[in-house]
């Protein structure tokens, strides 16, 4: 048996549900032995009974029961992760403050796990504590093949305040991509609605029809920055709503398909020879209000297949973007 822990709620706890607050702190207790637990008084809040409904105050002291040897096990193998993870994780780290951190995600890592994905970054967060109490908290997702800016909150309170900046969109996302052909005029704006289809596992998205059930508003915009001839260009692009999938699909459906995203744009985003069949996709910069004040901006070096890409096509990464924010 393990001894009995008092643990001091933190700031970032403050306002979760005591049951809630199991289940973050300590995921391989099931629900059943928590009822238990707390109908026969072994959890306590500041010495107390208390309910699995109960809210958290910052500073309260929760009573942690001792755990038999079986629930202690798995709550190690569910909460550790192995050194050559840790290490990996903490390498994509491309600013950290008190309150947030940010990775340029690898192309091929998913985000969150699924039913064919067991290699994922929500199962290597751990390895980001950095000796804080707390896990960092995605606030938001890119697709698996798309590389580049992604933000984690250190903390409860700062994964509200990014939330609620993203859906409120005080924050600008800039992605580089590599599209086939160029489009005219050289900047412009998508709007055409979106809508899931072929089931629930599919996420594959269409442009529906303004009247169908289901469509989601769905704005794009782009600026060339680099030609190739006319078999490529760079674009700047900004979602400007957060839909599935959606800046690939809007690109393709202006004939201008993001080069390796075979899914939408089909051979057209094959062009063979030197170029990879890789997503050239990468979420470049964002820029978001910072919840301790001010805004944040990160921006994240491309990866290596796209910078192989951009030498043989002699574009440079360096270009400044300044004469592009007018796009946004």
């Amino acid at each position: 048996m393990s001894n009995v822990n008092l643990v001091e709620v933190s700031s970032g706890d403050a306002g979760m549900r005591l049951d809630r607050w199991f289940r973050t702190h300590y995921p391989a207790l099931k629900h059943g032995q928590l009822q238990k637990l707390l109908r026969t008084g072994q959890i306590r809040v500041d010495g107390g009974r208390a309910k699995a409904n109960a809210r958290l105050e910052e500073g309260q002291t929760v009573r942690v029961p001792p755990m038999d040897r079986a629930t202690a096990k798995a709550e190690t193998s569910a909460a550790g992760i192995s050194l050559d993870d840790a290490r990996f994780v903490q390498s994509l780290v491309i600013h950290k403050d008190d309150r947030v951190l940010a990775i340029n995600k690898p192309p091929g890592l998913a985000v969150q796990g699924g039913t064919k994905t067991r290699r994922h970054l929500d199962a290597l967060l751990d390895g980001l504590k950095f000796k804080e109490s707390e896990r960092p908290r995605l606030v938001h997702r890119l697709d698996k093949d798309t590389s580049g800016v992604l933000l984690l909150a250190r903390d409860r309170k700062t994964a509200a305040a990014l939330g609620d900046a993203l859906k409120a969109r005080e924050a600008t996302k800039t992605y580089w991509g590599l599209i086939k052909g160029v489009p005219s005029p050289d900047r412009g704006e998508i709007a055409l609605p979106l809508i899931k289809k072929g089931g629930a596992q599919a996420e594959r998205m269409h442009v529906a029809d303004e009247d169908e059930d289901d469509a989601q508003h769905a704005v794009s915009r782009y600026a060339v920055i680099d030609v190739a001839g006319r078999k490529f260009c760079w674009a700047a692009l900004w979602p400007l709503t957060g839909r599935t999938h959606q800046l690939r699909v809007h690109m393709a459906a202006i004939g201008h398909p993001i080069i390796g995203d075979g899914k939408y744009g089909g051979q057209d985003a094959h062009p063979g020879g030197e170029i990879g069949n890789m997503l050239h996709l990468h979420a470049r910069e964002i820029d978001i209000p910072h919840p301790a004040g001010g805004r944040l901006k990160v921006s994240a070096p491309l990866p290596e297949h796209m910078l192989k890409t951009w030498k043989l096509l002699n574009f440079d990464p360096k270009l400044a973007m300044d004469e592009f924010e007018g796009a946004v």
